[in-house]
């Protein structure tokens, strides 16, 4: 099992998350959520494209930033920013945006030549991503690149929690799984920290209405 990043952001219980992975003793990538808050920046590195957005994700941030604890900062500083994992052969590598810069967005749609020029002096088998939290899963050259979804804050329609089950057998292939979980808790507790409503909408909505 491994995490691919942005423990934090956006939802009410950073610290709890936090004390979750390292209960569980999951690997996990840093996201730039994590670098945002781990190193005080006051910003998260995302490509807010709205006035409102900006705003919103101002606020996100900075109670972000106020809430995680010192201890849990210094454990999102500490947390690696690619994984390579090695399994019946074959090499996958795991990171939060992409292998060059950790809060860069690789779309489904992202034109393949693009990709190519990414992929080919990597030598793996398969790049495994986050940070769209839009999960796809697509080939180029031989390559398998793999996006899993978000667990906390889906963006493709569906309220569900969303993870990636990749095998690695005779051939990769790759399962999104989907769970169900009371997200109206997270809503209501969203509000009482007094965070932007749109945050509780986007976990209804499975952030139905976003591009």
């Amino acid at each position: 099992m491994y995490c691919l990043g942005d423990l934090v952001g956006y939802g009410p219980r950073p610290n709890e998350v936090i004390s979750l992975l390292k209960t569980l003793e999951i690997p996990t990538v840093m996201g730039n959520y994590d670098d945002g808050v781990g190193y005080e920046r006051g910003d998260c590195g995302c490509a807010y494209t709205t006035t409102q957005e900006r705003e919103d994700g101002q606020v996100s941030i900075d109670w972000t930033t106020r809430t995680v604890t010192q201890a849990n900062k210094e454990y999102l500083r500490g947390l690696e920013k690619s994984i390579m994992v090695e399994a019946e052969g074959r090499r996958l590598l795991l990171v939060h945006g992409s292998p060059r810069r950790i809060n860069e967005y690789l779309y489904e749609d992202r034109p393949e030549a693009s990709l190519r020029r990414m992929l080919e002096s990597l030598n793996i088998d398969a790049l495994v991503c986050g940070h769209t939290h839009k999960p796809y899963h697509r080939e180029v050259d031989g390559v398998h690149v793999i996006n899993d979804g978000s667990v906390g804050k889906p963006k493709d329609g569906d309220p569900r929690a969303c993870y990636a089950l990749i095998s690695v057998a005779a051939e990769i292939e790759v399962e999104f799984k989907r769970v169900e979980y009371p997200v109206q808790s997270v809503v209501d507790e969203i509000e009482e920290a007094e965070l932007p409503e749109c945050f509780a909408e986007s976990l209804l909505t499975g952030d139905l209405n976003k591009s």
